[in-house]
């Protein structure tokens, strides 16, 4: 492999550290050696989400999340042999050192794991007016700004379509006969179900538009969030957990270009740290939801979905958060942010 060095990382890396590698690598994995180039773990995106959904800190030594036994081959054959028995993303091949002098991933590239059907229903809030987007909100409504060739819901919808999520619930208040015209000439044929506020319901409220609609799990979006990280492991993780509401959130890493000083009584310098990295989750818009939240709200009440989600936690239902990182999600709402997502979907 050429670019190896990518994939490569010493021990004394941190888990934000780490999971900026993975990012930049795009291929969910990193294998951590010693100073001399000895091969002593590796560490996946999904390692990283255990570690730190256990109670485990970004600023902790990666190694502590790690997995110290990796699958390693000796040979060149023995990479490809142990790649194409089973679902590995890239096999190491050390010497008699024990030194990774190699990576093995297929002879096509970094493989992707292919997407098991869901078949879950999707329900997308478009009802804003899309402020953070204005001008352009004042010719077309937020979910149909063009990135690339196509407006931002289609993106969005295209995503949940990959894991054979075709069944959409589309809340719209906003320009919604141009939204539903877009759809009506569109040359996909979408399973769409319209649901019109009369009046503005915020980021929740639009839910109540569809009690009794569903009996099962269902995903709820923003139209300006497009995620790309396993939708699988999101549901898995709901379910598991008996979640009534599972909220994404994206890990997002800052680096303060100052040095920062933390002080006590009477000025005394408590702690200096130089150009700190800060680490701290944020919503992405997206949300894994039970119908019973649904069924617990009143008709046409307007809400935010973050107050929902505390009249949940206040009922002593379960809601969680599933950690994604910041490079698996794309916030659409800006307008900075536009041609950026355009060059990482469609490249420069």
């Amino acid at each position: 492999m050429d670019n190896m060095e990518q994939f490569l990382a010493k021990q004394n890396i941190t888990v934000s550290e780490a999971m900026q590698q993975i990012d930049k690598n795009a291929s969910g994995i990193l294998f951590l050696v010693n100073n001399d180039g000895k091969l002593i773990g590796c560490i996946t995106d999904g390692d990283i989400r255990r570690y730190l959904l256990s109670g485990g800190r970004m600023t902790d030594s990666a190694y502590e999340a790690a997995n110290k036994k990796p699958r390693f081959a000796r040979t060149p054959d023995e990479a490809i042999s142990f790649y194409h028995k089973k679902n590995y993303i890239v096999i190491p091949v050390i010497d008699e050192k024990g030194k990774v002098v190699d990576l093995y991933s297929g002879e096509a590239g970094i493989k992707k794991k292919q997407r098991n059907p869901l078949n879950i229903p999707v329900v997308i809030n478009a009802g804003g007016k899309g402020t953070r987007l204005d001008p352009y909100t004042r010719v077309l409504p937020k979910p149909l700004i063009p990135v690339g060739e196509l407006p931002i819901i289609e993106h969005i919808m295209q995503e949940y379509q990959t894991y054979s999520c075709d069944e959409f619930h589309i809340i719209v208040n906003y320009k919604k006969e141009l939204m539903k015209a877009y759809f009506a000439d569109n040359e996909r044929n979408y399973n769409i179900t319209w649901y019109d506020e009369i009046e503005p319901l915020g980021t929740g409220g639009g839910l109540s538009l569809l009690k009794g609609k569903f009996n099962s799990t269902f995903f709820f979006a923003n139209c300006d969030a497009l995620l790309t990280a396993n939708y699988e492991s999101m549901v898995k993780f709901h379910k598991e957990n008996g979640n009534v509401i599972t909220m994404i959130c994206a890990y997002k890493n800052i680096n303060i270009p100052y040095g920062v000083v933390e002080i006590g009584t009477n000025g005394i310098i408590k702690e200096m740290k130089e150009k700190p990295l800060m680490s701290f989750l944020t919503n992405t818009g997206i949300y894994i939801v039970e119908p019973d939240v649904v069924d617990d709200m009143a008709d046409g009440e307007a809400i935010g979905f973050p107050d929902i989600i505390e009249r949940q936690r206040q009922k002593g239902k379960r809601v969680a958060v599933f950690p994604v990182s910041e490079n698996d999600w794309m916030d659409m709402g800006q307008i900075s942010e536009l041609e950026k997502m355009r060059i990482k979907l469609y490249g420069e």
